[in-house]
C-alpha cells in the first residue's frame, strides 16, 4: 500500500473549503503577478527559497543566479517555488559585526517559514553567519529544509603563490608593520585573494560552517566545497531543488536529521578539516534550537584527539579549489569512517545515511586531504580552558605553530604550560592605538588580552582577538604572542588564540578584573587559565568593579543592539536569544498561525 502524503501547510492558505473567504483573499494577491489557481491549488508543495544573495552580500551573491537552477529543480520535481529575501549578513561589510545580526536574521526567517504558505524550504547559505542563522530557523520551525552553499571563491594568487582570503590579510598587516609593504601594496596583496564570487577560499568560518552543514546531513553530499563559479555549483542547485520536493512528500524534517549523532559527526569533521573557532558558537546555537544538549566541553571530548587531515590555509597551504578537487567533505568523512570516528547511521537530507554517502570516497590527492594514519597533525581539535579568568574558552590546536610551541609550550620542567605578564586592551580601538607603544614593554614573555568584545560588550562579539605582535618583535622574528579575549577570531587567522571567553568582561567575567602586569598562567594539560593573584585581591577588585558600575561598554546605537543585549546569552551557550530557545518544532507544537483578516 502506498504511504499517504502528509497534508501540506500551504493548503490552509490556498485551498481551505471550510474558510472560502480567506482562501480567496490569500489566492487573489498571489495570482496578481502570474500564478494560476491550478498551481496553487493543485496539491503541489510550495517551496520557499530563502535568498541570502544580494549586492550587500558578495560572498552569497552567486545565489542570485543559483536560485534560478533551484527553481528549475523544484518545478521539475512537481513543486511551486516562492523566492524571498532574508536580512543580509556580510562578514566583511556589516558594522559593528555581522554576528550581531545572526539572531536578527534567525528571527525574521522563523517568522517567514512559520507565517507564510511554505511547505519546505531551500536555505541558501555561504558567508559565515548565513549558515547558522538559516539552520537555527529551520530547527525552530521544523518544516522540511535543505541547505545549498554559494561555494568558495576561486584560488587567489600573487606573484605565483596562493593567497587565501583573510589569511593573507593577517600576513599583510605584519608586512606593513615592518615596512616591507606600503599602503598600496597592502591593498593589492589582500585583494589578490578574492578573484571571483563566493565565500572565503581558506578554511575560514565560511568553508568550515558549510562543511559542517554537510557533516550534519543538511546538504547534499559534496555541496560545501564546489567553488561558486564552477558548473557543478549550478548542477547541485538543480538537484537541491528537486530533492526538497521529495523531502516534503517524505515529511523529512530537521529534527530527523539534527540528532546528537549528527552533531558529534560535525565535531569530528571540524577537527579533521582544521575548522574555525566560531563553529562551536554556531553549532551549539543550532543544537539549542533543535533541543539537542551540546556544550563547549563536547568539542574537546569528541574532537580533540582527531587528526588534521585537510591541508588548507590557515593551518595548511592549499585553498578552496584544491579542497573540492581532492574530494571535499565526503573524502574527509571516508577517512573518519575508516577510523570509526563517525556515526555511519546518521541520516542525511538525501534519505541515505552518512555511511552510505561517504564510505570509500577517499581522496586521490593526498597532498590536500591526508590519510587518517598520515595526518598533518595528530591532534587538531579544540582545547577547552577555564579558571578565574573565565568559565569556558577554547584554543584551536591545529594552528599552534612550531615557533609558538617552542617558545611557550616546550619547557621540559613545565610542558604545555607557560606563565607571562598581561597587557590589556579594552577593545580593538585601544589595541590599534597602543600596540606599538614602547611604553607597554611588550616582549616575548607577554600575553595580549582583548576585552569588551563579547556579545554584550561590542555588542555582538567581534573578530578582534587575533592581535599581531608589535612591529619591534616582528622584526626580531617573533610572529605571534599568546592572545586571549572575550571576543571571537576570524577562522582565516592562524593565530592560536584563546577566545570566546565566557562570561565576558561585560557580564562580570574575570577578564574585567585583569590589570596590566598581572602574571597569568595557562596550562593546556590541566585546561586552566588563571590570574596568579591571591583570592582576596581578586575579590577586592571585583567589589571595586561593582562599586564603579561594572565593566563599561559603549551605549547602544540602534534599537536592535539594545534588544540584543537585553536577551542574548554568552558565547559558550551559542550566543542565542535566551527567550527563543523554548520555541521548538513550532510547525508541530504551535499549530497554524491565526488568519490575518
Amino acid at each position: 500500500m502506498k504511504k499517504s502524503l502528509p497534508k501540506l501547510r500551504s493548503k490552509a492558505w490556498f485551498d481551505n473549503p471550510d474558510n472560502i473567504d480567506m482562501t480567496a483573499l490569500y489566492l487573489e494577491r498571489y495570482l496578481n503577478y502570474g500564478f494560476t489557481r491550478e498551481e496553487l491549488q493543485s496539491g503541489k508543495p510550495i517551496i520557499g527559497i530563502a535568498q541570502t544573495g544580494s549586492d550587500l552580500s558578495p560572498c552569497n551573491r552567486a545565489h542570485v543566479e543559483l536560485a534560478k537552477r533551484v527553481r528549475d529543480g523544484i518545478i521539475a520535481a512537481g513543486g511551486v517555488p516562492l523566492e524571498f529575501p532574508t536580512h543580509p549578513m556580510q562578514e566583511t561589510g556589516k558594522r559593528p559585526t555581522a554576528s550581531l545580526d545572526r539572531n536578527l536574521t534567525y528571527l525574521s526567517l522563523v517568522e517567514v517559514l512559520y507565517g507564510y504558505p511554505i511547505d519546505g524550504v531551500v536555505l541558501t547559505i555561504g558567508c559565515d553567519k548565513t549558515t547558522p542563522a538559516a539552520l537555527m530557523a529551520a530547527a525552530t520551525v521544523n518544516i522540511p529544509a535543505i541547505a545549498l552553499s554559494s561555494g568558495p571563491m576561486l584560488n587567489g594568487w600573487h606573484n605565483g603563490e596562493r593567497t587565501g582570503s583573510g589569511t593573507i590579510l593577517w600576513k599583510a598587516r605584519e608586512l606593513l608593520a615592518t615596512g616591507d609593504i606600503d599602503h598600496e601594496g597592502f591593498v593589492e596583496l589582500v585583494a589578490s585573494s578574492a578573484p571571483s564570487t563566493g565565500f572565503c577560499n581558506t578554511m575560514g568560518t565560511a568553508t568550515s560552517m558549510n562543511s559542517l552543514a554537510e557533516a550534519l546531513g543538511m546538504t547534499l553530499p559534496g555541496n560545501a566545497a564546489i567553488p561558486a563559479p564552477y558548473r557543478e555549483r549550478g548542477q547541485i542547485a538543480y538537484r537541491t531543488g528537486m530533492r526538497i520536493v521529495e523531502m516534503v512528500h517524505e515529511d523529512m524534517t530537521p529534527d530527523k536529521i539534527l540528532t546528537r549523532k549528527a552533531f558529534e559527526n560535525a565535531i569530528a569533521v571540524n577537527s579533521a578539516i582544521g575548522g574555525s573557532t566560531n563553529c562551536p558558537i554556531h553549532l551549539n546555537a543550532i543544537a539549542r534550537h533543535i533541543g539537542v544538549p551540546l556544550e563547549v566541553a563536547d568539542w574537546e571530548k569528541h574532537g580533540y584527539d582527531i587528526p588534521l587531515l585537510v591541508n588548507l590555509q590557515p593551518a595548511g597551504e592549499y585553498l578552496g579549489e584544491d579542497y573540492h578537487r581532492a574530494g571535499g567533505v565526503p573524502a574527509v568523512v571516508a577517512e573518519l569512517i575508516k577510523a570509526k570516528r563517525i556515526h555511519e547511521d546518521a541520516i542525511t537530507v538525501n534519505g541515505k545515511t552518512m555511511g552510505e554517502n561517504c564510505t570509500g570516497r577517499f581522496s586521490a590527492n593526498r597532498e590536500v586531504i591526508k590519510a587518517y594514519e598520515e595526518p598533518i597533525k595528530k591532534h587538531a581539535g579544540f582545547k577547552m580552558l577555564k579558571g578565574n579568568l573565565f568559565d569556558a574558552a577554547i584554543m584551536k590546536t591545529s594552528v599552534i605553530s612550531d615557533e609558538f610551541r617552542q617558545r611557550y609550550l616546550s619547557d621540559p620542567k613545565d610542558p604545555n604550560a607557560f606563565e607571562a605578564k598581561a597587557v590589556v586592551f579594552d577593545g580593538p580601538e585601544d589595541y590599534h592605538k597602543r600596540i606599538d607603544d614602547p611604553k607597554l614593554n611588550i616582549d616575548e614573555h607577554t600575553i595580549l588580552f582583548m576585552r569588551g568584545t563579547g556579545p554584550l560588550g561590542y555588542p555582538g562579539a567581534a573578530e578582534v582577538v587575533n592581535m599581531r605582535a608589535p612591529g619591534s618583535l616582528l622584526k626580531k622574528g617573533v610572529h605571534s604572542l599568546p592572545c586571549i579575549g572575550d571576543g571571537r577570531q576570524s577562522g582565516t587567522s592562524g593565530s592560536p588564540s584563546i577566545l570566546n571567553a565566557s562570561p565576558e568582561a561585560a557580564a562580570g567575567g574575570g577578564l574585567a578584573l585583569l590589570k596590566d602586569g598581572d602574571k597569568v598562567r595557562i596550562d593546556l594539560n590541566k585546561g586552566t587559565a588563571d590570574i596568579l593573584i591571591p583570592k582576596e585581591e581578586l575579590e577586592k577588585r571585583r567589589a571595586a568593579l561593582k562599586a564603579n558600575g561594572g565593566y563599561h561598554v559603549p551605549e547602544a546605537q540602534t534599537p536592535w543592539q539594545e534588544i540584543f543585549r537585553a536577551n542574548v546569552d554568552q558565547l559558550a551557550q551559542g550566543m542565542v536569544l535566551k527567550p527563543a530557545v523554548k520555541y521548538q518544532k513550532i510547525a508541530q507544537t504551535k499549530g497554524l498561525p491565526r488568519d490575518n483578516h
